[in-house]
């Protein structure tokens, strides 16, 4: 082992093989290998010297997950956690094994989507067709142009835009809702009205994005929907689900 630590990509249940091919973060990549205590293991690797959050590295981390959660329950970890040796990975296990056993029955065979709604691109058409506020001001505008009345149209605008945008992402959340296991709220994000996670069983990704796409082309005046995912199931399992001292880079 090198003197800059151990660095954890996740917590799977004990018994499964790193998928063939797969290499950690580095340069040369890490080879990945197992820290395994009872019935919960560690997907670990060396830590390379001076981890940053570079785009190489932040990928291979990525990858390493969507491989393993291709084989089976991922607890993942975030960028960047590093312990100081195996001892204390073990020592980390042992002490939340029970707890880990349980968060990874609950993500088996589930993956996160996220969801993110935007006020839509381009639809100022439609905004001035539906919006008698909008459509007013606007009139406003073209009888006595200047910069008051274009402020105000813009503000009138721009609230009608975020108004509706967060009025369909409540309404494609309910569709989607009865798809996922569960859901979590993400931080604000700007210009953004909505922004969530769904804990989705992998058999139905097709039906999810599906209903996603067809929401988003019945409603593309009110609203732009951008999904990621398949992702690890990082917002449906605590920050820090290994509780030992991590550095990041």
């Amino acid at each position: 082992m090198t003197g800059n630590g151990v660095y954890v990509y996740a917590i799977v249940p004990t018994g499964g093989a790193i998928p063939a091919g797969t290499a950690g973060v580095g340069s040369p990549p890490a080879a990945l290998r197992l820290v395994v205590e009872g019935r919960i293991t560690a997907v670990v690797s060396e830590a390379p010297p001076q981890l940053r959050a570079r785009r190489r590295d932040l990928m291979a981390h990525q990858d390493v997950l969507l491989r393993l959660t291709d084989t089976g329950p991922v607890l993942p970890m975030r960028f960047g956690a590093v312990a100081p040796d195996d001892e204390s990975v073990r020592a980390q296990l042992a002490g939340a094994q029970e707890e880990h056993l349980a968060t990874l029955s609950r993500l088996d065979g589930a993956v996160e989507f996220n969801l993110k709604a935007l006020p839509a691109q381009d639809a100022l058409a439609a905004l001035v067709a539906e919006e008698k506020n909008v459509r007013r001001l606007r009139e406003e505008v073209r009888r006595r142009p200047g910069y008051e009345a274009n402020v105000r149209l813009g503000e009138a605008v721009a609230a009608a835009l975020a108004r509706r945008a967060a009025e369909a992402g409540k309404k494609v959340l309910h569709k989607l809702t009865p798809l996922a296991h569960e859901t979590a709220t993400g931080p604000d994000v700007q210009g953004c009205a909505l922004n969530v996670s769904l804990l989705v069983d992998r058999s139905r990704s097709d039906d999810f994005r599906a209903t996603v796409q067809r929401f988003a082309d019945t409603h593309r005046a009110h609203v732009e929907l951008r999904v990621a995912g398949p992702l690890p199931c990082y917002s449906f399992v605590s920050s820090r689900p290994l509780r030992t001292p991590v550095a990041g880079g």
